[in-house]
């Protein structure tokens, strides 16, 4: 299977600046998403360490042992990479008053044959669109997301909640943090969406699932996603990373004519 990948980010219509950052290393199949917090530009730092920390350590790596490794090992080197990028983003909060109170939620997602290893912090999401039909594949790591999973609030109620943003679990934000990863079955004509809550809080499911099945282009298909939550408000940065895997067709077979 091989994979295609586009990303795109935007500004918005109520920000005046951009707080998150997009990666993709298409060599080694890895795409980093980052939604950064902060005051002053101290969320763009934020994200912008840690999606160009993961690519250039994680892709290295990847580049280097990814063939042989197994998912346990791909799945400690996402671990390591992202406690690193953690610290090196709570080292430069620390040192550097600007920075102070700096964080940045993340989706990392490394794609190998027929699975797909995805780990996210915070409440920047991953979906996988199969066949027509829509997928969270993250779950979000938001006080919202905890009220739900209680019982206390319902879809509906926390659609219009004033908590919306209130992350549990962020990059650089703590000494350590953990990095929620789980691994996905990949299947030609997959399309998966990692994105920024400026996209998935201003369409519902199955407005994306309309968009993401026109079957155009990625880059025509981000840039529709975009459009569309600007049109709806755009009342954050929006960022998305698309991936679709194709089959790749093996080697011929030879034929020869034979008597029975």
């Amino acid at each position: 299977m091989s994979f295609e990948f586009f990303c795109a980010t935007d500004t918005g219509r109520a920000r005046s600046n951009n707080e998150d950052s997009v990666a993709v290393d298409d060599d080694s199949a890895l795409a980093v998403l980052a939604d950064g917090m902060g005051g002053y530009n101290a969320g763009e730092v934020a994200s912008s360490m840690a999606t160009a920390f993961i690519k250039a350590e994680l892709g290295r790596w990847l580049h280097e042992a990814a063939a042989s490794a197994t998912d346990s090992e791909v799945r400690r080197a996402m671990d390591i990479c992202v406690d690193n990028a953690n610290r090196a983003i709570f080292d430069a909060a620390h040192s550097n008053p600007q920075y102070a109170g700096m964080g940045t939620t993340l989706v990392v997602g490394v794609f190998r044959e027929g699975r797909l290893l995805l780990g996210h912090v915070g409440d920047s999401r991953g979906y996988r669109l199969r066949g027509g039909q829509l997928m969270q594949i993250t779950h979000d790591h938001s006080l919202l997301q905890e009220q739900m999973d209680a019982g206390l609030i319902t879809v509906e109620q926390a659609a219009s909640s004033a908590n919306k943003n209130l992350v549990t679990r962020a990059v650089g934000v703590e000494g350590a943090v953990l990095l929620e990863t789980h691994t996905h079955e990949l299947l030609p004509g997959d399309v998966y969406l990692l994105c920024s809550d400026g996209l998935s809080d201003m369409l519902d499911a199955p407005t994306l699932e309309r968009l993401l099945g026109q079957s155009l282009p990625l880059e025509k298909t981000a840039a529709a996603l975009i459009d569309a939550a600007n049109a709806a408000g755009g009342k954050d940065n929006i960022s998305v990373i698309l991936a679709r895997g194709r089959a790749v067709a093996g080697p011929s077979r030879s034929w020869w004519p034979f008597k029975r």
